[in-house]
């Protein structure tokens, strides 16, 4: 017994605009509840979306990728306090 898989372009509007903006998740809880789906098959479907959508899918990657960057920053200043810190406490003793 195979199942079709539901169209791309049957993923409710409500989802198609938080996608652009970049929340998946709350895509994927909105495929959810409007399809009455999984999780696995709402989250099948979202990606399916958004592969069809080259647009959407180099945003995303876009996004991911300045998303990274900021990460990595943080962590090198955090890195940078917790170094002038422990200096800071090993130079008073």
């Amino acid at each position: 017994m195979t199942t079709d898989p539901i169209p791309s372009s049957t993923l409710p509007n409500a989802a198609v605009e938080m996608l652009w903006r970049g929340d998946v998740i709350a895509a994927i809880k909105v495929v959810r509840v409007q399809r009455n789906l999984g999780l696995k098959e709402a989250k099948d479907l979202v990606d399916a979306y958004i592969r069809s959508q080259p647009s959407l899918r180099q945003k995303m990657e876009q996004a991911q990728a300045e998303m990274w960057q900021k990460l990595k920053r943080g962590l090198i200043v955090a890195f940078i306090f917790a170094a002038a810190a422990a200096y800071c406490f090993f130079q008073s003793r």
